[in-house]
Parts: structure tokens; C-alpha cells; sequence
């Protein structure tokens, strides 16, 4: 299989269906921005997160595909046949405990906090930008409710996730 195909070469990309969209279609630009919000998961892995926040991020990686793969899909017939393809309640549970588990291990914050400290701690500050905005693709596409709850759990949890990789390399919070 060849990585080019041409297809796109005037603008237009297929959804699951075989639907040709513009690539400036707002379920496009949806699935872009889960894209991206997976690859950077995937930066703040490779510059150091703890092995236990990398662990929960690969995780958090397959589920993104999935979920971009469900938002790719308007007539939803790929969870129907591709099960990696599909997110269920559990998967919000996992985010919740995940939150919880980590939230537990950290000092509690009195106030608002800036983005920064340790590289995978910063990261993790702009994949939870990412993530808000890839919410709010979501909402305007009204897709799915499970997926809109399991991207605002994800946000809430990159959250801990990076006061837990600043707290883990000893990267002092600054307070706004």
C-alpha cells in the first residue's frame, strides 16, 4: 500500500463511508484536532513522561484512534465491525480513577496554575489545550455524548497528569 494516493490532491478527503468531504469539513477539522491531540501523547512520551503516566498515555493513544476513527464514521458502521474501534463507559471510568489515583499523590492546589515546568509536564499542559479544543469541535459536530464525556474526562485528566510529571521531576507549580 502506498502512503500517497492523489486522492487528495484537489482538497477532498473520504470519510469511512466513502463520503468525499472538504478537508476544511468541520468533521474533518474534528478528527484533526484528535490527531494532533494523540501525537502530542505521543511527544510528551518520547521527552521523558514517568513510566506510569507513559503507560496510561499509550492507552489514551489507542482510544484517540478509536475515537477519531468514530468521528470519521457518520453513518457509524466501523464500530459495528472493528471493536478497537469502539469506546464505552469503561473507558471514562479508566480516565476517572486514572485522575483520581494521580490527584491523590499531589499537593492540593489553592490556586490557578501556569503552564510549564519539567518538558513532559509542558507538554502535557498543551495536549490538555489541544484536548479542550478538540472538545469544542465536538460539541459544534454534536457527536456522540460518550465521546464528548470521554474527551472532557481526558482534558480533566492530562490536567493531573501534568501537575503529576512536574511534581515527579521535582518542577516547582507557578501559581497565577
Amino acid at each position: 500500500m502506498k502512503i500517497y494516493t492523489k486522492t487528495g490532491d484537489q482538497g477532498e478527503t473520504s470519510l469511512f463511508d466513502g463520503t468525499r468531504v472538504s478537508k476544511a469539513d468541520a468533521r474533518v477539522d474534528t478528527y484533526g484536532d484528535v490527531d494532533e491531540l494523540q501525537a502530542w501523547l505521543g511527544l510528551a512520551r518520547a521527552t521523558g513522561a514517568p513510566e506510569r503516566l507513559g503507560v496510561m498515555l499509550e492507552q489514551i493513544q489507542r482510544d484517540l484512534f478509536a475515537l477519531g476513527a468514530q468521528l470519521a464514521d457518520p453513518q457509524h458502521r466501523i464500530a459495528a465491525r472493528v471493536t478497537k474501534a469502539t469506546l464505552s463507559p469503561a473507558d471514562v471510568r479508566t480516565l476517572e480513577s486514572w485522575i483520581d489515583s494521580l490527584d491523590a499523590g499531589l499537593p492540593p492546589l489553592r490556586h490557578f496554575i501556569l503552564a510549564g515546568g519539567a518538558p513532559s509536564g509542558a507538554i502535557l499542559h498543551v495536549a490538555r489545550a489541544v484536548c479542550r479544543r478538540a472538545e469544542r469541535r465536538m460539541v459544534a459536530l454534536e457527536a456522540d455524548a460518550l465521546l464528548i464525556t470521554y474527551v472532557n474526562r481526558l482534558s480533566d485528566l492530562l490536567f493531573v497528569m501534568a501537575r503529576a510529571a512536574n511534581h515527579d521531576a521535582h518542577a516547582p507549580e507557578t501559581e497565577w
